[in-house]
Protein backbone atom coordinates (compact mmCIF):
# COMPACT_ATOMS: atom_id res chain seq x y z
CA UNK A 1 0.00 0.00 0.00
CA UNK A 2 1.25 3.46 -0.89
CA UNK A 3 1.41 5.81 2.44
CA UNK A 4 -0.46 8.67 1.91
CA UNK A 5 0.95 11.50 4.84
CA UNK A 6 -1.25 13.51 6.70
CA UNK A 7 0.08 17.37 6.10
CA UNK A 8 -0.26 20.70 8.26
CA UNK A 9 -3.33 22.48 6.85
CA UNK A 10 -2.69 25.50 4.57
CA UNK A 11 -4.69 28.59 3.58
CA UNK A 12 -7.22 26.33 1.71
CA UNK A 13 -6.97 28.93 -0.65
CA UNK A 14 -3.84 27.53 -1.86
CA UNK A 15 -4.74 24.20 -2.51
CA UNK A 16 -6.40 24.44 -5.95
CA UNK A 17 -3.27 25.03 -7.58
CA UNK A 18 -3.72 21.22 -8.70
CA UNK A 19 -6.88 21.34 -10.05
CA UNK A 20 -8.12 23.63 -12.63
CA UNK A 21 -8.20 27.07 -11.80
CA UNK A 22 -11.64 28.08 -11.93
CA UNK A 23 -12.19 25.62 -8.75
CA UNK A 24 -13.04 27.54 -5.84
CA UNK A 25 -11.16 26.56 -2.72
CA UNK A 26 -13.92 24.39 -1.10
CA UNK A 27 -13.48 21.75 -3.68
CA UNK A 28 -10.19 20.63 -2.29
CA UNK A 29 -11.36 21.32 1.09
CA UNK A 30 -12.88 19.00 4.41
CA UNK A 31 -15.27 20.86 7.16
CA UNK A 32 -15.26 19.34 10.41
CA UNK A 33 -18.39 19.95 12.37
CA UNK A 34 -18.14 21.30 16.10
CA UNK A 35 -21.19 21.15 18.10
CA UNK A 36 -19.81 23.47 20.89
CA UNK A 37 -22.42 22.61 23.61
CA UNK A 38 -20.35 19.06 23.18
CA UNK A 39 -16.90 19.23 22.40
CA UNK A 40 -15.08 20.40 25.89
CA UNK A 41 -15.64 21.92 28.47
CA UNK A 42 -12.87 24.41 30.01
CA UNK A 43 -14.42 25.94 32.93
CA UNK A 44 -15.85 22.33 34.67
CA UNK A 45 -19.78 23.53 34.45
CA UNK A 46 -20.74 20.72 32.37
CA UNK A 47 -21.33 22.21 29.65
CA UNK A 48 -18.52 22.58 26.38
CA UNK A 49 -17.11 25.82 25.28
CA UNK A 50 -15.17 27.90 22.93
CA UNK A 51 -11.96 27.85 25.31
CA UNK A 52 -13.06 24.28 25.09
CA UNK A 53 -12.50 24.35 21.31
CA UNK A 54 -9.65 26.34 21.34
CA UNK A 55 -7.84 23.68 23.45
CA UNK A 56 -8.70 21.29 20.59
CA UNK A 57 -7.42 23.36 17.88
CA UNK A 58 -4.55 21.54 17.41
CA UNK A 59 -6.53 18.17 17.41
CA UNK A 60 -8.17 19.53 14.12
CA UNK A 61 -5.09 21.16 12.67
CA UNK A 62 -3.51 17.71 12.86
CA UNK A 63 -6.15 15.66 11.22
CA UNK A 64 -6.16 18.50 8.62
CA UNK A 65 -9.26 19.91 8.08
CA UNK A 66 -10.00 23.03 6.21
CA UNK A 67 -12.93 24.43 8.16
CA UNK A 68 -14.71 23.81 10.92
CA UNK A 69 -18.82 24.48 11.14
CA UNK A 70 -19.46 26.10 15.05
CA UNK A 71 -23.11 25.28 15.67
CA UNK A 72 -24.86 27.91 17.35
CA UNK A 73 -22.91 29.49 20.67
CA UNK A 74 -25.48 33.08 20.17
CA UNK A 75 -27.44 33.85 23.54
CA UNK A 76 -30.46 31.43 23.94
CA UNK A 77 -32.60 30.00 26.36
CA UNK A 78 -31.59 26.32 25.11
CA UNK A 79 -35.08 25.00 24.25
CA UNK A 80 -33.11 23.65 20.89
CA UNK A 81 -29.64 23.67 22.37
CA UNK A 82 -29.40 26.80 20.86
CA UNK A 83 -31.04 26.67 17.58
CA UNK A 84 -33.23 29.40 19.43
CA UNK A 85 -31.42 32.39 19.26
CA UNK A 86 -32.23 35.40 21.91
CA UNK A 87 -29.36 37.68 20.23
CA UNK A 88 -27.73 37.41 16.85
CA UNK A 89 -24.40 39.39 17.68
CA UNK A 90 -23.13 38.09 21.00
CA UNK A 91 -22.16 34.99 22.33
CA UNK A 92 -24.09 33.13 25.01
CA UNK A 93 -21.99 33.52 28.49
CA UNK A 94 -22.36 29.52 28.73
CA UNK A 95 -19.73 29.19 25.46
CA UNK A 96 -17.46 32.15 26.53
CA UNK A 97 -17.59 36.25 25.34
CA UNK A 98 -16.91 37.77 22.04
CA UNK A 99 -13.45 38.36 23.05
CA UNK A 100 -12.92 34.73 22.91
CA UNK A 101 -14.72 34.28 19.86
CA UNK A 102 -12.09 36.48 18.65
CA UNK A 103 -9.61 34.68 20.11
CA UNK A 104 -10.97 31.69 18.43
CA UNK A 105 -10.72 32.67 15.28
CA UNK A 106 -7.46 34.04 15.10
CA UNK A 107 -6.00 31.02 16.55
CA UNK A 108 -7.75 29.01 14.29
CA UNK A 109 -6.73 31.21 11.03
CA UNK A 110 -3.17 31.13 12.54
CA UNK A 111 -3.32 26.95 12.31
CA UNK A 112 -5.01 27.60 8.60
CA UNK A 113 -8.37 27.21 9.43
CA UNK A 114 -11.20 28.95 8.81
CA UNK A 115 -14.31 29.29 10.95
CA UNK A 116 -18.01 29.16 9.53
CA UNK A 117 -21.23 30.22 11.85
CA UNK A 118 -24.47 28.67 12.48
CA UNK A 119 -27.09 31.06 10.80
CA UNK A 120 -30.39 30.71 12.11
CA UNK A 121 -33.10 32.97 10.31
CA UNK A 122 -35.75 30.61 9.74
CA UNK A 123 -36.83 31.76 13.25
CA UNK A 124 -35.61 33.15 16.08
CA UNK A 125 -36.25 32.71 19.83
CA UNK A 126 -39.58 33.77 21.28
CA UNK A 127 -37.40 35.82 24.14
CA UNK A 128 -35.64 38.11 20.80
CA UNK A 129 -36.82 41.54 21.27
CA UNK A 130 -37.98 41.57 17.94
CA UNK A 131 -40.72 38.61 19.02
CA UNK A 132 -41.15 40.73 22.04
CA UNK A 133 -42.36 43.84 20.60
CA UNK A 134 -44.07 41.67 17.71
CA UNK A 135 -46.18 39.98 20.37
CA UNK A 136 -46.76 43.17 22.65
CA UNK A 137 -49.90 44.49 20.53
CA UNK A 138 -51.76 43.79 17.23
CA UNK A 139 -50.13 47.51 15.69
CA UNK A 140 -46.42 47.22 17.20
CA UNK A 141 -44.03 48.46 14.58
CA UNK A 142 -43.00 44.74 14.07
CA UNK A 143 -45.83 43.09 14.46
CA UNK A 144 -45.16 42.01 10.94
CA UNK A 145 -41.85 40.50 11.27
CA UNK A 146 -43.60 37.11 11.93
CA UNK A 147 -46.54 35.14 10.62
CA UNK A 148 -49.46 36.08 12.87
CA UNK A 149 -52.71 34.93 11.65
CA UNK A 150 -56.48 35.16 13.28
CA UNK A 151 -58.02 31.87 14.44
CA UNK A 152 -59.91 29.75 12.05
CA UNK A 153 -63.64 28.21 12.46
CA UNK A 154 -64.29 27.40 16.54
CA UNK A 155 -61.04 28.90 17.08
CA UNK A 156 -58.98 26.58 15.29
CA UNK A 157 -55.35 27.21 13.82
CA UNK A 158 -55.11 28.88 10.38
CA UNK A 159 -53.99 25.92 8.50
CA UNK A 160 -52.92 22.00 9.30
CA UNK A 161 -49.07 22.45 9.82
CA UNK A 162 -47.59 20.03 12.19
CA UNK A 163 -44.60 21.02 14.22
CA UNK A 164 -41.14 19.46 13.23
CA UNK A 165 -41.13 18.77 16.74
CA UNK A 166 -44.55 17.30 17.62
CA UNK A 167 -48.11 18.81 17.77
CA UNK A 168 -49.65 22.23 15.84
CA UNK A 169 -46.95 24.51 13.76
CA UNK A 170 -49.56 27.35 15.84
CA UNK A 171 -49.21 28.53 18.94
CA UNK A 172 -52.39 30.86 20.16
CA UNK A 173 -50.90 33.88 21.78
CA UNK A 174 -52.96 34.94 24.66
CA UNK A 175 -51.97 38.75 24.43
CA UNK A 176 -53.70 39.20 21.40
CA UNK A 177 -55.60 36.31 21.07
CA UNK A 178 -53.78 35.18 17.28
CA UNK A 179 -51.54 32.55 16.48
CA UNK A 180 -47.67 32.60 15.28
CA UNK A 181 -46.39 29.95 13.30
CA UNK A 182 -43.26 28.14 14.45
CA UNK A 183 -42.33 24.79 12.11
CA UNK A 184 -39.94 23.91 14.97
CA UNK A 185 -40.63 24.50 18.81
CA UNK A 186 -43.14 26.60 20.34
CA UNK A 187 -40.58 29.22 21.71
CA UNK A 188 -38.90 29.24 18.14
CA UNK A 189 -41.12 31.89 15.84
CA UNK A 190 -40.88 32.02 12.65
CA UNK A 191 -39.45 35.14 10.75
CA UNK A 192 -41.77 36.87 8.15
CA UNK A 193 -38.86 37.29 5.33
CA UNK A 194 -42.37 38.74 3.00
CA UNK A 195 -41.08 41.72 5.39
CA UNK A 196 -37.90 43.63 3.45
CA UNK A 197 -36.66 45.05 7.26
CA UNK A 198 -36.43 41.51 8.58
CA UNK A 199 -34.43 40.82 5.19
CA UNK A 200 -32.22 44.19 5.48
CA UNK A 201 -31.93 43.59 9.39
CA UNK A 202 -30.43 39.50 8.45
CA UNK A 203 -28.10 40.93 5.99
CA UNK A 204 -27.20 43.31 8.54
CA UNK A 205 -26.50 41.17 11.25
CA UNK A 206 -24.65 38.83 8.54
CA UNK A 207 -22.75 41.15 7.43
CA UNK A 208 -21.25 42.23 11.34
CA UNK A 209 -20.38 38.99 11.44
CA UNK A 210 -18.35 38.84 8.39
CA UNK A 211 -16.46 41.85 9.07
CA UNK A 212 -15.26 40.33 12.19
CA UNK A 213 -13.32 37.79 10.82
CA UNK A 214 -15.95 34.59 10.14
CA UNK A 215 -15.43 32.77 6.78
CA UNK A 216 -19.13 32.21 5.58
CA UNK A 217 -22.33 30.65 6.89
CA UNK A 218 -24.17 27.04 7.53
CA UNK A 219 -27.42 28.00 6.70
CA UNK A 220 -30.29 26.18 9.39
CA UNK A 221 -33.18 25.25 7.65
CA UNK A 222 -32.67 28.32 4.99
CA UNK A 223 -35.51 27.07 2.33
CA UNK A 224 -38.27 27.32 4.79
CA UNK A 225 -37.85 31.37 5.08
CA UNK A 226 -39.90 31.16 1.93
CA UNK A 227 -43.34 30.08 2.47
CA UNK A 228 -46.04 28.92 0.55
CA UNK A 229 -48.64 31.98 1.38
CA UNK A 230 -51.46 30.52 0.02
CA UNK A 231 -51.18 27.44 2.95
CA UNK A 232 -49.75 29.87 5.88
CA UNK A 233 -53.42 31.82 5.16
CA UNK A 234 -55.19 28.88 4.22
CA UNK A 235 -57.95 27.20 5.86
CA UNK A 236 -57.59 24.60 8.56
CA UNK A 237 -58.33 21.75 6.69
CA UNK A 238 -54.91 22.72 4.64
CA UNK A 239 -52.43 19.75 4.58
CA UNK A 240 -49.32 19.50 6.68
CA UNK A 241 -47.89 17.31 3.78
CA UNK A 242 -44.86 18.27 1.60
CA UNK A 243 -42.50 21.07 2.02
CA UNK A 244 -43.78 24.66 2.94
CA UNK A 245 -40.74 26.00 1.07
CA UNK A 246 -42.67 29.11 -1.13
CA UNK A 247 -41.23 29.98 -4.83
CA UNK A 248 -39.77 32.98 -3.17
CA UNK A 249 -36.42 31.61 -2.03
CA UNK A 250 -34.67 32.15 -5.48
CA UNK A 251 -35.02 35.67 -4.46
CA UNK A 252 -33.96 35.79 -1.13
CA UNK A 253 -30.84 33.81 -1.59
CA UNK A 254 -30.25 36.18 -4.33
CA UNK A 255 -30.97 39.12 -2.59
CA UNK A 256 -28.72 37.83 0.24
CA UNK A 257 -25.75 37.03 -1.77
CA UNK A 258 -25.61 40.66 -3.30
CA UNK A 259 -26.22 42.61 0.50
CA UNK A 260 -23.83 40.42 2.17
CA UNK A 261 -21.66 38.29 -0.21
CA UNK A 262 -20.81 40.31 -3.37
CA UNK A 263 -18.26 42.60 -3.67
CA UNK A 264 -16.35 41.08 -0.63
CA UNK A 265 -12.30 39.96 -1.17
CA UNK A 266 -11.85 36.46 0.45
CA UNK A 267 -13.02 33.00 -0.15
CA UNK A 268 -16.00 32.22 2.41
CA UNK A 269 -18.25 29.61 2.18
CA UNK A 270 -22.11 29.04 1.87
CA UNK A 271 -24.03 26.17 2.56
CA UNK A 272 -27.77 25.86 2.68
CA UNK A 273 -29.37 23.57 4.89
CA UNK A 274 -32.89 22.34 2.56
CA UNK A 275 -35.28 19.35 3.98
CA UNK A 276 -37.42 17.87 1.13
CA UNK A 277 -35.45 19.76 -1.54
CA UNK A 278 -35.16 17.95 -5.26
CA UNK A 279 -32.00 17.54 -7.46
CA UNK A 280 -33.65 20.18 -9.80
CA UNK A 281 -34.20 22.36 -6.77
CA UNK A 282 -30.46 22.01 -5.81
CA UNK A 283 -29.40 22.36 -8.88
CA UNK A 284 -30.55 25.85 -9.13
CA UNK A 285 -29.26 26.59 -5.42
CA UNK A 286 -25.99 26.10 -6.28
CA UNK A 287 -25.38 27.05 -9.71
CA UNK A 288 -22.39 29.64 -9.52
CA UNK A 289 -24.13 31.93 -12.20
CA UNK A 290 -26.85 32.63 -10.40
CA UNK A 291 -25.32 33.35 -6.93
CA UNK A 292 -27.49 31.80 -4.41
CA UNK A 293 -25.43 29.03 -2.26
CA UNK A 294 -22.34 26.93 -2.47
CA UNK A 295 -23.93 23.96 -1.46
CA UNK A 296 -26.38 22.51 0.17
CA UNK A 297 -27.62 19.46 2.81
CA UNK A 298 -30.02 17.38 1.59
CA UNK A 299 -31.70 14.73 3.34
CA UNK A 300 -32.98 12.09 0.81
CA UNK A 301 -30.06 9.38 1.44
CA UNK A 302 -30.73 9.99 5.59
CA UNK A 303 -34.40 8.76 5.30
CA UNK A 304 -34.68 5.99 3.60
CA UNK A 305 -34.51 3.61 6.53
CA UNK A 306 -37.10 5.48 8.35
CA UNK A 307 -40.77 4.02 8.11
CA UNK A 308 -44.23 5.83 8.69
CA UNK A 309 -42.12 8.72 11.23
CA UNK A 310 -38.11 9.35 11.76
CA UNK A 311 -38.37 7.08 14.88
CA UNK A 312 -39.39 3.97 12.83
CA UNK A 313 -36.49 2.87 11.77
CA UNK A 314 -36.09 0.46 8.82
CA UNK A 315 -33.43 -1.71 8.14
CA UNK A 316 -30.59 -0.54 6.41
CA UNK A 317 -30.80 -1.15 2.53
CA UNK A 318 -27.51 -0.59 0.79
CA UNK A 319 -29.23 -0.86 -2.44
CA UNK A 320 -30.92 2.16 -2.18
CA UNK A 321 -28.57 4.23 -0.35
CA UNK A 322 -25.73 4.11 -3.65
CA UNK A 323 -29.09 4.62 -6.24
CA UNK A 324 -29.78 7.66 -3.66
CA UNK A 325 -26.23 9.11 -3.64
CA UNK A 326 -25.27 8.57 -6.84
CA UNK A 327 -28.65 10.25 -8.22
CA UNK A 328 -27.03 13.21 -6.81
CA UNK A 329 -23.50 12.85 -7.86
CA UNK A 330 -24.99 12.48 -11.50
CA UNK A 331 -28.01 15.61 -10.83
CA UNK A 332 -24.90 17.98 -9.76
CA UNK A 333 -21.93 16.53 -11.91
CA UNK A 334 -22.19 19.28 -14.79
CA UNK A 335 -23.98 22.42 -12.74
CA UNK A 336 -23.77 22.66 -8.91
CA UNK A 337 -21.98 20.72 -5.72
CA UNK A 338 -22.97 18.18 -3.43
CA UNK A 339 -22.21 18.10 0.24
CA UNK A 340 -21.06 14.99 1.32
CA UNK A 341 -22.57 13.55 5.34
CA UNK A 342 -23.40 10.31 6.77
CA UNK A 343 -24.17 11.77 10.58
CA UNK A 344 -24.00 15.36 11.51
CA UNK A 345 -25.75 16.85 15.39
CA UNK A 346 -29.36 16.23 13.84
CA UNK A 347 -28.29 12.61 12.70
CA UNK A 348 -27.48 9.17 14.45
CA UNK A 349 -23.79 7.97 14.57
CA UNK A 350 -22.89 6.87 11.12
CA UNK A 351 -20.89 3.35 12.44
CA UNK A 352 -24.23 2.13 13.92
CA UNK A 353 -26.66 3.19 11.85
CA UNK A 354 -24.90 2.19 8.39
CA UNK A 355 -22.19 -0.04 9.89
CA UNK A 356 -21.06 -3.02 12.34
CA UNK A 357 -20.16 -0.46 15.91
CA UNK A 358 -19.40 -3.90 17.67
CA UNK A 359 -17.34 -6.38 15.85
CA UNK A 360 -16.31 -4.67 13.28
CA UNK A 361 -16.40 -0.78 14.37
CA UNK A 362 -12.70 -0.03 13.13
CA UNK A 363 -13.64 -1.31 9.56
CA UNK A 364 -16.96 -0.19 8.98
CA UNK A 365 -15.99 3.51 10.56
CA UNK A 366 -13.05 3.69 8.02
CA UNK A 367 -15.28 1.73 5.11
CA UNK A 368 -17.71 4.49 5.19
CA UNK A 369 -14.83 6.93 5.57
CA UNK A 370 -13.76 6.16 2.13
CA UNK A 371 -16.96 5.68 0.83
CA UNK A 372 -18.00 9.21 1.25
CA UNK A 373 -14.71 11.36 1.21
CA UNK A 374 -14.16 9.66 -2.78
CA UNK A 375 -17.59 10.72 -3.84
CA UNK A 376 -17.43 14.46 -5.69
CA UNK A 377 -18.26 17.19 -2.83
CA UNK A 378 -17.36 19.05 0.12
CA UNK A 379 -17.23 16.03 2.90
CA UNK A 380 -18.01 17.31 6.20
CA UNK A 381 -16.85 15.14 9.60
CA UNK A 382 -19.04 15.61 12.87
CA UNK A 383 -16.81 15.20 15.69
CA UNK A 384 -16.29 12.24 17.47
CA UNK A 385 -16.47 10.49 13.61
CA UNK A 386 -12.85 10.52 13.52
CA UNK A 387 -12.24 7.93 16.14
CA UNK A 388 -15.73 6.02 15.28
CA UNK A 389 -17.89 7.20 18.65
CA UNK A 390 -20.81 5.44 18.27
CA UNK A 391 -24.63 6.02 19.14
CA UNK A 392 -25.78 5.22 22.88
CA UNK A 393 -28.15 3.61 24.81
CA UNK A 394 -29.42 5.09 27.74
CA UNK A 395 -31.92 3.36 30.16
CA UNK A 396 -34.48 5.27 30.48
CA UNK A 397 -36.24 8.32 28.62
CA UNK A 398 -34.79 10.59 31.85
CA UNK A 399 -31.46 10.78 30.73
CA UNK A 400 -31.90 11.94 27.23
CA UNK A 401 -32.02 15.79 26.40
CA UNK A 402 -33.37 16.59 23.16
CA UNK A 403 -36.33 18.07 22.70
CA UNK A 404 -37.23 16.14 19.60
CA UNK A 405 -36.91 13.39 20.99
CA UNK A 406 -39.01 13.78 24.62
CA UNK A 407 -41.77 15.56 22.64
CA UNK A 408 -41.68 12.28 20.56
CA UNK A 409 -41.60 9.76 23.21
CA UNK A 410 -44.46 12.21 25.15
CA UNK A 411 -46.75 12.03 22.21
CA UNK A 412 -46.34 8.66 21.34
CA UNK A 413 -46.69 6.94 24.70
CA UNK A 414 -49.19 9.36 26.84
CA UNK A 415 -51.67 10.42 23.63
CA UNK A 416 -51.02 7.32 21.37
CA UNK A 417 -50.68 4.28 24.16
CA UNK A 418 -47.58 3.23 22.54
CA UNK A 419 -45.47 1.02 25.20
CA UNK A 420 -42.45 2.78 26.30
CA UNK A 421 -40.01 0.24 25.49
CA UNK A 422 -41.33 0.47 21.86
CA UNK A 423 -41.01 4.13 21.60
CA UNK A 424 -37.48 4.10 23.58
CA UNK A 425 -35.91 1.75 21.06
CA UNK A 426 -37.10 4.30 18.47
CA UNK A 427 -35.23 6.82 20.04
CA UNK A 428 -32.03 4.68 20.71
CA UNK A 429 -31.84 4.20 17.05
CA UNK A 430 -32.77 7.46 15.71
CA UNK A 431 -32.42 10.21 18.81
CA UNK A 432 -30.58 13.25 18.30
CA UNK A 433 -28.56 13.08 21.41
CA UNK A 434 -26.87 9.72 19.81
CA UNK A 435 -24.61 12.58 18.51
CA UNK A 436 -24.60 15.13 21.37
CA UNK A 437 -22.87 12.82 24.11
CA UNK A 438 -19.78 14.37 25.29
CA UNK A 439 -16.76 14.31 22.73
CA UNK A 440 -15.11 11.33 24.30
CA UNK A 441 -11.15 12.74 24.48
CA UNK A 442 -9.37 9.87 27.04
CA UNK A 443 -10.42 7.07 29.84
CA UNK A 444 -10.56 9.98 32.54
CA UNK A 445 -14.06 10.85 33.94
CA UNK A 446 -16.43 11.95 31.75
CA UNK A 447 -14.61 11.05 29.04
CA UNK A 448 -12.10 13.98 29.50
CA UNK A 449 -14.94 16.19 28.67
CA UNK A 450 -15.56 17.71 31.83
CA UNK A 451 -13.85 18.30 35.35
CA UNK A 452 -17.42 18.30 36.80
CA UNK A 453 -21.31 16.75 35.75
CA UNK A 454 -22.06 16.92 31.68
CA UNK A 455 -25.08 18.32 30.60
CA UNK A 456 -25.86 14.98 29.20
CA UNK A 457 -23.65 12.01 30.33
CA UNK A 458 -20.83 10.64 28.23
CA UNK A 459 -21.72 7.01 26.08
CA UNK A 460 -20.29 4.54 28.55
CA UNK A 461 -18.09 3.31 26.58
CA UNK A 462 -15.64 5.98 26.30
CA UNK A 463 -13.17 3.71 28.35
CA UNK A 464 -12.37 1.85 24.78
CA UNK A 465 -13.12 4.37 22.32
CA UNK A 466 -11.76 7.57 22.83
CA UNK A 467 -9.26 10.07 21.19
CA UNK A 468 -6.19 9.02 22.85
CA UNK A 469 -7.07 5.35 22.96
CA UNK A 470 -7.43 5.66 18.73
CA UNK A 471 -4.44 7.68 18.21
CA UNK A 472 -2.18 5.46 20.05
CA UNK A 473 -3.61 1.97 18.22
CA UNK A 474 -2.14 0.16 15.35
CA UNK A 475 -5.33 0.99 13.55
CA UNK A 476 -6.50 4.21 14.17
CA UNK A 477 -9.51 5.75 12.16
CA UNK A 478 -8.05 9.20 12.82
CA UNK A 479 -4.94 8.42 11.12
CA UNK A 480 -7.38 6.93 8.10
CA UNK A 481 -9.23 10.58 8.06
CA UNK A 482 -5.91 11.77 7.89
CA UNK A 483 -5.13 10.12 4.77
CA UNK A 484 -8.36 10.84 3.46
CA UNK A 485 -8.07 14.36 4.06
CA UNK A 486 -4.69 14.39 2.17
CA UNK A 487 -5.70 12.95 -0.99
CA UNK A 488 -8.55 15.37 -1.10
CA UNK A 489 -5.80 18.00 -0.86
CA UNK A 490 -3.44 16.40 -3.34
CA UNK A 491 -5.21 14.65 -5.60
CA UNK A 492 -7.33 16.35 -8.11
CA UNK A 493 -9.12 13.08 -9.46
CA UNK A 494 -10.61 12.75 -5.78
CA UNK A 495 -12.07 16.75 -5.71
CA UNK A 496 -13.02 16.71 -9.31
CA UNK A 497 -13.26 13.27 -10.81
CA UNK A 498 -16.37 12.11 -12.74
CA UNK A 499 -17.80 9.50 -10.43
CA UNK A 500 -19.71 6.64 -12.16
CA UNK A 501 -21.32 3.76 -9.97
CA UNK A 502 -20.50 -0.05 -10.44
CA UNK A 503 -23.14 -2.72 -9.95
CA UNK A 504 -25.81 -0.68 -9.01
CA UNK A 505 -27.88 -3.97 -7.18
CA UNK A 506 -25.23 -5.42 -5.64
CA UNK A 507 -26.42 -5.53 -2.02
CA UNK A 508 -23.10 -6.19 -0.29
CA UNK A 509 -20.79 -3.88 -2.43
CA UNK A 510 -20.16 -0.04 -3.08
CA UNK A 511 -17.83 0.46 -5.95
CA UNK A 512 -17.58 2.92 -7.80
CA UNK A 513 -15.05 5.00 -10.13
CA UNK A 514 -13.94 8.73 -10.31
CA UNK A 515 -12.24 9.53 -13.56
CA UNK A 516 -10.44 12.92 -14.63
CA UNK A 517 -8.64 13.12 -18.08
CA UNK A 518 -6.74 9.79 -18.49
CA UNK A 519 -6.85 9.43 -14.50
CA UNK A 520 -8.73 6.79 -12.67
CA UNK A 521 -9.60 5.88 -9.22
CA UNK A 522 -11.98 2.70 -8.42
CA UNK A 523 -13.14 2.19 -4.81
CA UNK A 524 -14.38 -1.05 -4.03
CA UNK A 525 -16.01 -1.96 -0.34
CA UNK A 526 -17.59 -4.68 0.92
CA UNK A 527 -19.97 -3.34 3.45
CA UNK A 528 -20.95 -6.75 5.02
CA UNK A 529 -19.75 -8.93 7.82
CA UNK A 530 -18.89 -11.97 5.48
CA UNK A 531 -16.32 -12.16 2.44
CA UNK A 532 -16.94 -10.91 -0.82
CA UNK A 533 -15.59 -12.84 -3.47
CA UNK A 534 -14.39 -10.15 -6.60
CA UNK A 535 -15.30 -11.87 -9.60
CA UNK A 536 -17.99 -10.35 -12.53
CA UNK A 537 -17.84 -7.13 -14.88
CA UNK A 538 -17.19 -4.89 -12.04
CA UNK A 539 -13.86 -6.23 -11.49
CA UNK A 540 -11.64 -4.32 -14.14
CA UNK A 541 -9.00 -6.59 -16.17
CA UNK A 542 -6.25 -4.44 -14.86
CA UNK A 543 -6.62 -5.01 -11.06
CA UNK A 544 -4.08 -7.49 -10.50
CA UNK A 545 -1.53 -4.04 -11.57
CA UNK A 546 -3.43 -1.17 -10.12
CA UNK A 547 -1.44 0.87 -7.20
CA UNK A 548 -3.34 0.14 -3.80
CA UNK A 549 -3.59 4.03 -2.86
CA UNK A 550 -5.99 2.97 0.69
CA UNK A 551 -6.99 0.39 2.34
CA UNK A 552 -8.63 -0.61 6.15
CA UNK A 553 -6.94 -3.71 6.28
CA UNK A 554 -3.23 -4.51 6.06
CA UNK A 555 -1.83 -6.01 3.08
CA UNK A 556 -3.87 -7.19 0.12
CA UNK A 557 -7.15 -9.77 0.15
CA UNK A 558 -6.67 -9.99 -3.23
CA UNK A 559 -9.35 -12.47 -4.53
CA UNK A 560 -11.92 -11.44 -2.00
CA UNK A 561 -13.12 -8.03 0.36
CA UNK A 562 -12.95 -9.17 3.99
CA UNK A 563 -15.58 -8.26 6.30
CA UNK A 564 -15.91 -4.83 5.66
CA UNK A 565 -13.02 -4.02 3.73
CA UNK A 566 -12.46 -0.88 1.81
CA UNK A 567 -9.75 -0.22 -1.10
CA UNK A 568 -8.84 2.43 -3.19
CA UNK A 569 -7.01 2.06 -6.20
CA UNK A 570 -5.10 4.03 -8.85
CA UNK A 571 -5.73 2.18 -12.18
Amino acid sequence: MTAVEPRTPADPATTTELAPAAAPWWTTAVVYQVYPRSFADSDGDGIGDLGGVRAKLDHLAELGVDAIWLSPVYPSPQHDNGYDIRDYQDIDPVFGSLEEFDALLAEAHERGIKIVMDLVVNHTSDEHPWFVESRSSTDNPKRDWYWWRQPGAAGAEPNGWGSAFSGPAWTLDETTGEYYLHLFAKQQPDLNWENPEVRQAVYSMMNWWLDRGVDGFRMDVINFIAKQLDLVSGPAAASDEGSPMGAQIHDYLQEMHREVFAGRTGAHLTVGEMPGVSIDDAVLFTDAARAEVDMIFQFEHVSLDQGVHKFDPLPRNLVALKRSLARWQEGLAETGWNSLYLNNHDQPRLVSRFGNDTEFRYESATLWALVLHLHRGTPYIYQGEEIGMTNVRFEGIEDYRDIESLNHYREAVEQFDQSPASVLAGVHAMGRDNARTPMQWDASAHAGFTTGTPWIAANPNFPEINVAADRAAERSVFRFYQQLIALRHDDPVVALGDFELLEPEHEKLYAFTRTLDDRVLLVLANASDTPLTLQGEWVPDDISGAELLLGNYAGDGAAALRPWEARLYRL
